[in-house]
């Protein structure tokens, strides 16, 4: 009877539970989906109420510049992804010189980097703007523009933060563990949120005019 007991107890499967890091930061960006659904509402009531001032400020949108700062975002996800499909196979560091053979870190300092053109080319954007007599207290449109698309670029300069903090971990600690593969992930998670969240962005303020 013992034998037996032993046996079917053995038998039953381990319950696998979701990591609750990974599961608090899904949980955590659905609430700031509901923010940027928010910014949205309010640019969309703005926009309804003065459909002529957004005709004549969207025309001054430099769309060519936009878009190319897009892109390197969006690019962006695609190395942040790529530093986690390292972090999973636990390669924290490049074993060669070429791309092929980068770890988490290389993956992660580029996609860094790309986030920073992305903040910088938006800070020049911001710049025109200003120089054409448009700012947050402008207009509507200013303060639409300025509140939606500001917000953003916190959110990406938060996570150019997170991406040093990650790389500095890795860099202080002696084994890459599960628990630095978990912190790239949920880093990841973020990027690709703050990217996605830009695409509907730039989709709403460039192309819908």
């Amino acid at each position: 009877m013992t034998t037996t007991t032993m046996n079917t107890k053995s038998a039953v499967p381990a319950v696998k539970r979701p990591n609750l890091v990974a599961v608090g930061t899904i949980v955590w960006l659905g609430s700031e989906v509901m923010f940027f659904a928010g910014l949205f509402a309010i640019y969309f009531t703005l926009r309804a109420m003065n459909p002529e001032l957004w005709a004549e400020q969207t025309e001054k949108h430099n769309f060519t510049f936009a878009l190319i700062n897009t892109l390197i975002l969006v690019a962006s996800s695609f190395t942040a992804q790529a530093g986690v499909f390292a972090a999973e196979r636990m390669q924290p560091r490049a074993t060669g010189a070429s791309m092929k053979k980068w770890g988490t870190v290389e993956w992660f300092y580029l996609t860094f980097f790309m986030g920073a053109i992305f903040v910088a080319g938006q800070a020049y954007e911001y710049a025109t703007f200003v120089s054409e007599g448009i700012t947050l207290a402008s207009d509507p449109y200013g303060s639409a523009f300025y509140m939606t698309t500001g917000f953003h670029g916190i959110h990406v300069s938060l996570g150019l933060v997170a991406f040093l903090l990650v790389i500095g971990r890795i860099y202080a600690v002696k084994n890459f563990t599960h628990k630095e593969e978990t912190t790239a992930v949920v880093v990841s998670y973020y990027w690709h949120f703050v990217d996605i969240v830009w695409i509907i962005l730039f989709i709403v303020i460039y192309v819908l005019k």
